[in-house]
């Protein structure tokens, strides 16, 4: 896979894909980033990126011709897509995320400012995706979130994939409570132990007390994930 940002800031970016899981998918040749400035591309000698908006208003509006510019100059693949991170765009969720693991080159454009110049939408965007209902400086931040999400559902990223399933959102459920050594804990609350049927050793057992507690979990903490979840069970009843 290919991972193209064009960005203002593409500093940001680089030192954070270079760590950790996503670091070492790139180490093995399985996903490659590219980095392109947006500045690089303006077209007048004092490098503008971005003008005020038509018929008034605050802010700045990045340049369509810019924009345009930069992408032009990525070689694409058969089947790219370009995906602009926006607050107005659909909300990105681990579903989306494996559509997108599907695609060989993603293209991300990192606005900024008061926003893109809606002609490059028009003529260039594929997707436009936020990471919720708040706003950020830029586009930088969500494109590192959504890549991240991508790249370790690549096969090979995660040593031990079989976890990837166990994980929450898997199933349309949060994640049961996980424990670990030592069994005993003198927190600040006292004394604290692990549930008794995880020392057990009857699997049958510890898997029906994990999926209880999946769905008492996504009922209490998510109820919307919850509310989705029965109707779907519904429909399918039917």
């Amino acid at each position: 896979m290919e991972i193209w940002f064009l960005s203002l800031f593409p500093e940001v970016l680089s030192p954070v894909l270079k760590s950790s899981l996503v670091g070492k998918a790139q180490e093995k040749g399985l996903v490659s980033f590219h980095f392109l400035h947006i500045r690089d591309y303006a077209l007048d000698r004092h490098k503008t990126t971005d003008e005020p908006p038509f018929g008034g208003g605050e802010g700045m509006v990045l340049k369509a011709d810019v924009l345009g510019a930069a992408w032009s100059s990525i070689p694409k693949k058969p089947g790219f897509k370009t995906i602009l991170l926006t607050p107005q765009g659909r909300l990105f969720s681990q579903t989306i995320a494996k559509e997108l693991v599907q695609i060989p080159q993603l293209i991300f454009v990192c606005g900024h400012y008061e926003g893109v110049d809606e002609r490059f939408v028009e003529a260039c965007v594929d997707l436009e995706l936020s990471i919720g209902d708040y706003v950020l400086t830029g586009g930088e931040l969500p494109a590192l979130v959504i890549a991240d999400t991508v790249v370790r559902l690549m096969p090979g990223v995660v040593g031990n994939e079989r976890s990837i399933s166990e994980e929450s959102f898997e199933g349309g459920l949060l994640k049961y409570p996980v424990y670990t050594r030592p069994r005993e804990w003198e927190s600040p609350k006292g004394k604290l132990s692990p549930p008794e049927v995880l020392l057990g050793g009857n699997h049958k057992e510890i898997q029906k007390w994990r999926v209880a507690q999946m769905e008492e979990r996504t009922r209490v903490r998510r109820p919307d994930l919850w509310d989705v979840r029965s109707t779907l069970r519904t429909k399918n009843r039917s």
